[in-house]
Parts: structure tokens; sequence; C-alpha cells
């Protein structure tokens, strides 16, 4: 790998190209992005098995030709197709590292407009991206005042490059006003997301997270959890609305994501969340995530890819 970190080669179109041939005109950036949806995905490596896994690959995949569609472009290229030329691309560029994945979708136009039907271009770069779990990172929050974007507005349940607009605003106010993250209000009052994570808060042992139609993005990672706390580690999850003031009464919180992986949230708004660091709970789901993206844990193969 460069030292300037970037990889040999690009997915485009179907085509494995070289890092300095995968350009469009200057022109492009700005009316393409517009349109643009994307997936981040994570490949974990295993430094005993010398493996790298991609996990959840097939289900990033559904929500990325989930996205395009929804965005109205046209998917000439096959899933499959799509996941054969991803395994070999990060196999090309010869990782032993944890990496993330990104495809990304959109139109090359120069109308900010595109007709619906347009045939999207799509493209798969990668990067090297060292896992925090374990790390002992934690996060202190606010809570936004600026408003998630609803679905008749802007759907979250789309992961397009444009919403993310939503989420640097409410980046940018809780850094500058002395915190790590920041937690969103959806339209109604009730608690949504964070700027590209999910949230859970455990209360009475139980893990509770809003809703799919609180405003949040169907997350791979969320889905994950709440599949493992109620199947393998014996967890009651509750999916419901979620009033501002069960942040301050809560006893754990995370985020939870792709790029977030699980990040402990110690405080909201300066006040504690529980004991004010991480939480059993936690440690328990951040331990059984952990052990499975690297296929230490044996359970769930099909969750992993190997390249």
């Amino acid at each position: 790998m460069a030292d300037n970190m970037d990889p040999k080669y690009v997915w485009v179109d179907g085509k494995m190209r070289p890092w300095n041939e995968a350009t469009i005109h200057m022109s492009q950036v700005g009316t393409g992005g517009v349109s643009s949806v994307f997936e981040g995905i994570r490949a974990y490596w295993n430094a005993d098995r010398k493996k790298l896994y991609v996990f959840r690959l097939d289900a990033h995949l559904e929500r990325f030709a989930q996205s395009i569609r929804l965005m109205r472009m046209t998917q000439k290229t096959s899933n499959a197709e799509i996941k054969r030329g991803l395994v070999e691309l990060v196999r090309a560029n010869e990782y032993k590292e944890d990496t993330y994945i990104r495809p990304l979708a959109f139109i090359e136009s120069a109308l900010f407009g595109s007709a619906p039907g347009d045939v999207a271009r799509i493209v798969i770069n990668t990067t090297p991206w060292a896992s925090r779990l374990k790390s002992g990172k934690v996060n202190h929050a606010c809570v936004s005042s600026w408003s998630r974007i609803a679905d008749n507005v802007m759907p979250p349940r789309v992961k397009a490059s444009a919403n993310y607009l939503n989420s640097r605003l409410a980046s940018e106010e809780a850094r500058r006003n002395g915190y790590d993250s920041a937690l969103f209000l959806n339209s109604n009052g009730k608690v949504s997301e964070g700027p590209g994570a999910c949230l859970m808060i455990v209360r009475a042992g139980k893990l509770i997270t809003p809703s799919v139609t609180s405003g949040i993005l169907e997350s791979i990672t969320r889905e994950t959890l709440i599949e493992l706390c109620r199947n393998v580690l014996g967890i009651e999850v509750v999916e419901r609305e979620m009033d501002r003031t069960e942040l301050y009464v809560a006893q754990e919180a995370f985020m939870c994501g792709t790029g977030a992986e699980i990040t402990p949230i110690v405080s909201v708004d300066r006040l504690p969340v529980g004991t004010g660091e991480m939480g059993p709970i936690t440690k328990r789901i951040e331990s059984i995530y952990h052990d499975l993206v690297r296929g230490i844990d044996p359970q769930c193969p099909e969750w992993r890819t190997e390249v």
C-alpha cells in the first residue's frame, strides 16, 4: 500500500481501473453528488488466521440496490456482479488490515435534476480504516438544535450523500459546543438517530431503540445487534418511539453503525448516562460483535465473506 493510502485499483462500471485513471470531469462533481447513493462496508482482518472478512456484504448490497431504486436510477450491474467485483478489488489491493469499502452510484449529468430511469454509474473505492472496537473510546453527546430530515423531505432510509448535509450541520454544531457527537430529534420531537449512526439505550435491562419510522436509516448494524441480543445474548429489545428525557434517565446508551461500530455514550447534554462509563450490557454486545466480525466467533458464518 502506498504511503498516501491510495489503493492500487478502483472498480468503475464493472472494470478494475488504476487509481489515477478513475476520474470524471470537474464540472460533474456537484451535480453528480446530488444523485449519489452509497454504502459503507467494513472488512475486518483476523491476524491469527491471516484472513480478511467483509461483514454483512449481501445486506449492504441489497440496501444499495434499494437506494438506487428509490432515487429512480436504473441499475444495470447486478448485485452478484458488484459482489464479485468488490471481492476482486479488495483482493487486488492486497489489504491485510481493517478496511473500509464504499460502493457509490450516481448520475453523470450537468443537470441537478436528472430524469427518472437514468443509468447509474457505479464505483467502488477502498481504504484502510482501523476498527475502534474494544478501544475504550466513549462519546459525550448533545441533543442537536437541528431536526432530523423527514421521509417526505429527503427520506433517511435512502443512503444518499445529500442527506449527510443534515448530519454535517449537527456534527459541526456539536463539536463547536464541546461535544463529541450529536443526537437528532425528528419532526415529532421524538429521538431519531445521530449523524451517520443509530442509537440504542438501556433501561431496566431492556435495549430500546427508535423505530424505523422515526426518521432513521434502516441500519444493518442496528439490525445485526437486535438479532444478536434477542437470539444469542437473551436481551429483550424494544423498537418504539423514544422521548428526549429518556436519554437523561437511561442506564446505558451507545451509537451503532458501520462507521461508529459500537460507540458508548457516557453523557447527554452534560448529564452522565448511568455511571458515566461504558455499561455492562454495552460491553457484552461489543464483545460478541467484535468476535463475530473478525471470525473469532464462528456463529453466523453467512454474515462474513472471506476475501
